[in-house]
């Protein structure tokens, strides 16, 4: 344990934890984190993002630490601009998990991260993007398999993200893993991959193990994350299944919730 932190490593999902809605991260939280690692944590930003979505943001925050990218498929080292390692999706697995999936449900809206430090987020037609974030439209489907991919992302025209996750899970959970990672944000990911594989990977890397992880999150994205730290703390904002697996339950993403607890824990 380190001396002046009860947790050595503090483990903070992005959107809907760490950054207010209008990504910002604020002051209060910077100063909290700020402390908790003066006096002795690491701090792991461990998001759904692919770092060239995530970049922006490490980089704002004058982040140079690791960072647990793509629900864990990329671990990358902030200060030094590179990736450490890369989990990509098998395409024809991924393929077939969609061939299911749409005959279950009908066509799909799809997008597709690819792999590497600048992978283009490529995005199909009728595909809502979240935010403000690049994205490279596509048409032909063969361009979504012409190159290796970290995940697909999913959208269905009339169903929800509970359900369409929920669907996708029981036809296609033998191919894929299934992350519902925010609002209209269902992913499909190389079988048996979660950001607690990605953190692991991370913790080792840093010499700290999972009972010294005090890890902060708001989707059912994080449930993995939760069971392998040994504190969760879900944000007053958190999905239903995540807060039924936390620890506690903290004040949400736009009133510092994250500094709340970290604020309670210093010495």
């Amino acid at each position: 344990m380190s001396a002046g932190f009860p947790f050595p490593l503090i483990a903070t999902d992005l959107d809907g934890t760490l950054l207010r809605s209008d990504e910002s991260i604020s002051r209060r939280t910077r100063d909290a984190l700020a402390a908790a690692t003066a006096a002795g944590a690491a701090h792991i930003i461990v998001t759904g993002r692919a770092v060239p979505w995530t970049r922006h943001i490490l980089d704002d925050l004058g982040y140079d630490g690791l960072a647990v990218c793509g629900q864990g498929a990329q671990v990358y080292d902030a200060g030094a601009h590179r990736l450490l390692t890369s989990v990509t999706l098998d395409r024809q697995l991924a393929g077939v998990a969609l061939a299911k999936l749409e005959a279950e449900v009908g066509p799909l809206y799809l997008a597709a991260s690819r792999d590497g430090l600048d992978g283009e987020v490529l995005v199909g037609p009728g595909y809502a993007v979240t935010g403000n974030l690049p994205a490279t439209p596509f048409t032909d489907a063969a361009d979504l398999w012409s190159a290796p991919l970290n995940k697909v992302y999913i959208q269905h025209p009339t169903l929800g993200d509970d359900e369409l996750a929920d669907v996708a899970r029981r036809v296609a959970g033998g191919f894929v893993t299934v992350a519902m990672a925010g609002a209209g944000i269902v992913e499909l990911l190389p079988l048996g991959l979660s950001k607690a594989t990605g953190l692991s990977l991370a913790a080792r890397r840093l010499g700290v193990k999972a009972a010294g992880t005090i890890a902060f999150g708001d989707m059912p994205n994080d449930i993995p994350m939760f069971a392998w730290a040994a504190h969760g703390v879900a944000m007053a904002n958190a999905h239903e299944e995540l807060r039924a697996v936390a620890d506690e339950v903290t004040a949400s993403n736009e009133e510092d919730g994250i500094a709340a607890v970290l604020e309670r824990l210093l010495p």
